[in-house]
């Protein structure tokens, strides 16, 4: 529980589009079922006075929380009108934004997440697929049901790889204490440093699995960071150089970033590395 527990409000910008009506009741579904609130409100501009799922909609953010106390948004909002969004939420006071649109500009992720934090609002995301605290609350797109409460945290820059690690551990019965997707952009709000720093103050939290790709040095720089026992993965050990791999940030670039060279650093650091995600649980395991 490092984001937030079931006693969290949420709203969900962009609540009447495709994704956020859908995304929505499965939030609630899951709020319903471990006894939280939920998703409290939903905001679409020129919308207001309607429901989705029986959750109010209303024009702005500011209105939404002049009703209902939250402290939380997830976005929906297409790439377009994503940073707005973003700063929207953090001027109204929303402590927490998780960002599930993909393929913002990132010249707007960087105005966004760097107005966010002159606000003291944490931004999770963009390209990412939320976080889940199995027991307690789900924000964004996760399948809650791959999930068993526990103490190994996960933190990762994949989505999809993700959920199949998650699986691996709840059917090795290894609980998770949160799962957090980071994001696959170049440009983030939390990194793995941030959210590592926040696994270390979690008292439920004893292990962390680190989900790496291609690109750039945050696993390394995160791993550095804490003293929590890590387990990692590194996805794209056959990726070839200067090609980019599936997320925006998954590129190599001079030689650097490739898979192959952070297994070796992160091994150098004394840190378990998976050669495939079926052999965590073990590591895990060896760790705690």
């Amino acid at each position: 529980m490092i984001y937030g527990d079931k006693n969290l409000g949420v709203i969900v910008q962009n609540i009447t589009g495709r994704q956020g009506r859908f995304h929505t009741e499965l939030m609630n579904d899951y709020a319903r079922e471990v006894g939280g609130r939920g998703v409290v409100a939903g905001v679409a501009p020129r919308k207001g006075g309607q429901e989705v799922h029986g959750v109010p909609v209303y024009n702005t953010v500011r209105e939404a929380l002049r009703e209902h106390d939250a402290t939380a948004s997830v976005i929906f909002v297409p790439a377009v009108a994503a940073a707005d969004a973003i700063m929207e939420a953090a001027h109204a006071g929303i402590d927490l934004a998780v960002v599930i649109t993909e393929h913002i500009p990132v010249h707007d992720s960087m105005l966004a997440v760097a107005y966010a934090k002159l606000h003291d609002c944490t931004v999770i995301g963009p390209n990412c697929p939320g976080l889940l605290s199995p027991g307690e609350c789900k924000l964004g797109i996760m399948p809650a049901h791959l999930a068993t409460r526990g103490h190994v945290g996960v933190v990762s820059r994949s989505g999809t790889l993700t959920y199949e690690v998650v699986d691996e551990l709840t059917r090795a019965g290894i609980g998770q204490s949160t799962v957090v997707g980071i994001g696959g952009d170049p440009v983030i709000g939390q990194t793995f440093v941030d959210v590592l720093a926040r696994f270390e103050d979690d008292p439920q939290t004893k292990a962390v699995v680190v989900i790496g790709e291609v690109g750039g040095n945050l696993e390394e720089e995160g791993v550095r960071s804490t003293d929590l026992p890590v387990v990692a993965y590194i996805a794209g050990v056959s990726a070839p150089p200067e090609k980019r791999m599936g997320h925006a940030g998954a590129i190599i670039e001079g030689g650097e970033g490739d898979a192959r060279s952070k297994v070796r650093r992160l091994s150098a650091l004394d840190i378990p590395v998976a050669s495939r995600p079926s052999e965590i649980p073990e590591l895990i395991r060896g760790v705690l």
